[in-house]
């Protein structure tokens, strides 16, 4: 009998230890699964030439707005247009209360008269040998700062009246009827229609270098719903800005929608020459897919039928988001987000950005 049960626990525990074998190894035997591709982003290597992009967002004007304002201060007493109203070349806009001047005419008027008097009783008396000539030319002087004063105040009686000197739109209204303005104080701005719609576009000097006048742009407005609309570039600016270092270029839309408005944020592209000095024959690729850059030696990755190839280049330098490289054939494909988390070799799959997150 303890024979018996020796050999039973002893079996027992043989078949427990083997089942817990069993459950250690997964039941079955284990097998390697397939790694998936490590998800990386690329761009592709244009051919050397020292072509790229520049891009920036600035603000669509007409080439001709006014700000409209008196040459003279007083109380406005009329402001006859709203903002968005259609006005003729001519038109009155506003008035300001003309007393003042009215009065000042009056006065100048009387000064003129009563200096024309003075000369032609002198003129009379130095005929007759009772005056000397200094006497007559001072009156002549006299007459002169007059007839001066009174055109000066003809001319001031004029502003009393704002008139649009375009035929085109009222963009902004900046006063009401009974303020008090000040000379050259802005009343209205108005926009010449038949100017063309431009796009005013601030951009560092490092890359207005590279614009020339004709240049060709692709211009996106948001309210459009991203629809590109074409221009050329027609001005580069001479100066930058005191603030902001940047500088401004004009770029004309052809042919521009009738819906698009002064005011309105545009988005820009263009095909741009390389920068002053920047080698030709160097490609351009984003920074970010440049490795291990040491003097004029860097490495990339490039995406080689599904793998990542280590590859070493020549190093041109950085200019502004881009590296300047030589060594990749034109069409290369480099690795861009990812490449600092990969091996040579690796596989990987290019996904594209804008459908990440969703």
């Amino acid at each position: 009998m303890e024979q018996l049960m020796w050999r039973n626990g002893f079996l027992a525990s043989t078949a427990l230890l083997a089942a817990g074998l069993l459950v250690g190894c997964g039941g079955k035997p284990k097998t390697d699964e397939p790694v998936a591709p490590t998800p990386v982003e690329a761009a592709r290597v244009a051919a050397p030439g020292g072509s790229g992009a520049v891009t920036g967002a600035g603000t669509l004007e007409r080439r001709r707005e006014m700000a409209l304002s008196f040459r003279i201060p007083g109380v406005l007493t009329a402001l006859r247009v709203e903002a968005g109203d259609r006005v003729q070349a001519g038109q009155a806009i506003a008035a300001i209360d003309p007393a003042g001047v009215d009065a000042r005419q009056q006065q100048t008027a009387a000064d003129l008269e009563r200096a024309r008097r003075d000369v032609e009783r002198d003129k009379a008396l130095f005929d007759k040998g009772y005056v000397s000539r200094q006497r007559i030319d001072d009156r002549t002087s006299a007459l002169k700062a007059a007839q001066a004063a009174y055109d000066a105040a003809r001319f001031d009686r004029r502003w009393a009246s704002l008139v649009s000197p375009v035929s085109g739109v009222v963009l902004e209204r900046r006063a009401q009827a009974g303020e008090v303005v000040a000379a050259g104080q802005v009343v209205a701005r108005v926009a010449d229609l038949s100017s063309p719609l431009v796009l005013r576009l601030p951009l560092a000097a490092r890359d207005a270098a590279r614009i020339r006048v004709g240049d060709t742009a692709q211009v996106t407005v948001e309210d459009l719903g991203g629809q590109a609309l074409n221009g050329r570039v027609t001005r580069v600016g001479e100066a930058a800005d005191t603030r902001t270092g940047a500088i401004l270029v004009e770029i004309e839309l052809s042919a521009p929608p009738p819906n698009l408005r002064s005011g309105q944020v545009a988005h820009a592209a263009l095909q741009v020459r390389a920068a002053p000095g920047a080698t030709t024959g160097y490609a351009r690729i984003p920074a970010e897919a440049v490795l291990e850059a040491a003097g004029q030696r860097a490495f990339v990755y490039r995406f080689d039928g599904g793998k990542a190839r280590r590859t070493a280049v020549s190093f041109g330098g950085f200019d502004g988001d881009d590296a300047l490289v030589a060594g990749l054939p034109g069409g290369t494909q480099v690795i861009t987000a990812g490449a600092g988390f990969v091996a040579d070799g690796e596989a990987v799959r290019v996904i594209d950005p804008t459908r990440l997150g969703r």
